[in-house]
């Protein structure tokens, strides 16, 4: 295969976690999976050239590979495995050790209570303080040169698990090499059928004022003309898409700076049909160009029918407007 072949592939970004039971590996590869990097963890040495070869077969160049002394003997070819892997002028390698004082270790195996992977195999009564102890100081011996090969090691003892997600972020995240920025999704919904259960941030509209009380906009939706003009053209509206705005903005970037891969954003009318549709829209425009995220847009209830409020149990005298002698065309929507 010539040079220019291999430059004109797609480079991999490839990152080996390791480091001491306790200190957060698991932690580091769910952060790393969340930023779009497909994790094998608990990989025997041997194998990782063929499950290179396969990712880069399915077109998978994010890939993160949990080895630690988990994998026993294999350890031993840790060496040169990571040379042949970064030996590869396709590959980005990066090796991340996680290390943690012992007092830290020991107090994190007690509050789990799980044994140590070294003192798994002891009898019951050899599983006190010392034979932890002892299993976390072997396990140092025998990571020592996965240490030394480390191209990040990050002291987890005075670490939370958001500092750590954040640190993760901060290394292989959003902005950083190949990885993808944080997902921002806008879902416009109407309360009478219940918020989504995914929202991080909630919007209520309710309080504008709503174009299902005109006679010409009740049948359309706010992803038509007339309904966003109605809608947008209250000063209401105007100065709340000026705050609510100004705060998201803010906010998102401080999000995905804590590491988080997305953020659901509900904004919600009555029905879901008129006034959530047309902020959402323009809301979602402004984000975009506030913050250059791209933002996925999904309109939860504008198709659905008004009618079916008449099903809802929730509905004060027991079941909406069936029976209840009022007319249907009076109903609060929108």
């Amino acid at each position: 295969m010539s040079s220019e072949e291999v430059t004109s592939e797609p480079r991999e970004r490839v990152v080996v976690v390791s480091g001491l039971s306790g200190a957060g590996k698991s932690t580091a590869l769910h952060a790393l999976e969340d930023l779009g990097f497909f994790c094998v963890d608990n990989l025997p040495t041997r194998v990782v050239p063929q499950v290179l070869q396969e990712c880069r077969a399915g077109g998978v160049y994010l890939i993160a590979l949990g080895i630690d002394v988990r994998v026993r003997s294999f350890l031993a070819d840790f060496g040169d495995v990571v040379e042949g892997v970064g030996a590869d002028p396709r590959v980005d390698l990066s090796v991340l050790f996680l290390d943690a004082a012992d007092t830290s270790l020991l107090a994190r195996f007690s509050a789990t209570r799980r044994p140590h992977p070294l003192s798994a195999s002891l009898s019951e009564p050899q599983r006190g303080a010392m034979a932890l102890l002892d299993g976390i100081q072997g396990e140092r011996e025998r990571l020592a040169k996965v240490r030394l090969r480390a191209t990040q090691v990050i002291d987890t003892t005075a670490l939370t698990v958001h500092d750590l997600r954040k640190r993760i972020a901060d290394s292989f995240g959003p902005g950083v090499g190949r990885a993808l920025r944080m997902r921002v999704r806008v879902v416009t919904f109407g309360f009478k059928y219940g918020a989504p259960v995914d929202a991080d941030l909630v919007l209520d509209v309710r309080f504008l004022r709503n174009p299902y009380f005109e006679e010409h906009l009740r049948a359309r939706t706010g992803l038509e003309e007339a309904v966003v003009s109605y809608v947008l053209g209250d000063p209401d509206t105007q100065r709340f898409l000026e705050l609510s705005g100004e705060l998201i903005a803010f906010c998102v970037p401080r999000y995905e700076r804590e590491g988080k891969a997305y953020l659901t954003l509900g904004v919600g009318c009555t029905g879901g049909r008129h006034r959530s549709v047309a902020i959402g829209v323009e809301l979602s425009r402004r984000l975009e160009e506030a913050t250059g995220f791209q933002v996925d847009l999904v309109h939860r209830d504008v198709h659905r029918d008004g009618y079916e409020r008449g099903t809802n149990p929730d509905i004060i005298g027991g079941g909406g407007f069936r029976g209840t002698g009022r007319d249907p065309e009076q109903r609060r929507d929108g």
